[in-house]
């Protein structure tokens, strides 16, 4: 059991909420080819440049009853959405850890694929620069040569994979987006509990794939989701499938 702090908890939080205001930069500017450095915030209504106490994180929505501080337009509840989650995803990632120097990574790189999550989400799209952080990130940890290795081979597999399932089908089968998120998640699970998630990921999938069919669904947000559930209970992941192996 990790040593607890209240305190760097709450910054962790607080961080992660500030990291969650410029995830909103992001999934609003990227797609969208857009400097997410310049022009500064500003409201998407009337253009108006924002004030600094208009962008504190989770406080300024509040404040300003989810509207536009100038022209009154409503602000949409992503932004709070998104902070909070942040907020909470790096809270929860520090009570797995505890205060390691690689926390910052894990953080980014799961921060990273909510970002790709929400995008993908809207769009149906998953930006290649976004989802390169993701792997890189995920690779700063305590044995760096091992999550490489784990990282190629996901990927080198699931690019295995697609490729064959691709000649069955006789169309293409998986992006090149699914290729790098395998990466990133070889990662940061390793391996057997890489083979968890991508089965788990299919499970949550299944239903809103038969549900939707003909417009189709997003695979990213459950590859995503299952990686996050099983680094969190890796040991418990580990057991049920050496359960379902070995009876």
């Amino acid at each position: 059991m990790q040593n607890i702090s209240f305190e760097i908890a709450l910054i962790c939080f607080v961080l992660g909420a500030m990291i969650g205001s410029f995830l909103n930069v992001v999934i609003y500017r990227v797609p969208k080819q857009e400097s997410i450095v310049l022009p500064a915030s500003h409201c998407q209504s009337c253009q108006t440049p924002l004030r600094w106490y208009h962008n504190i994180p989770l406080f300024s929505w509040f404040i300003l009853r989810g509207k536009c501080a100038f022209c009154k337009a409503p602000i949409a509840k992503q932004y709070f959405i998104v902070e909070s989650i942040t907020g909470v995803l790096f809270v929860v990632l520090y009570l797995k850890l505890g205060l390691v120097w690689y926390l910052p990574f894990v953080c980014a790189s799961f921060a990273s694929l909510f970002a790709l999550v929400m995008i993908d989400f809207k769009y149906m799209a998953v930006p290649d620069s976004i989802n390169l952080a993701a792997l890189l990130f995920a690779l700063i940890q305590p044995d760096f040569l091992s999550a490489l290795l784990f990282a190629t081979f996901a990927a080198g597999g699931l690019y295995l994979i697609g490729l064959l399932s691709s000649f069955l089908a006789r169309r293409k089968a998986m992006g090149g987006a699914d290729v790098m998120v395998a990466g990133t998640m070889g990662a940061l699970l390793g391996f057997p509990n890489f083979f968890v998630a991508i089965f788990f990921a299919a499970i949550l999938a299944m239903i809103p794939a038969l549900i939707w069919r003909e417009r189709g669904v997003p695979f990213i947000p459950f590859l995503a989701l299952s990686t996050f559930i099983v680094y969190l209970y890796d040991t418990q992941a580990t057991q049920l499938l050496e359960e379902l192996i070995y009876g």
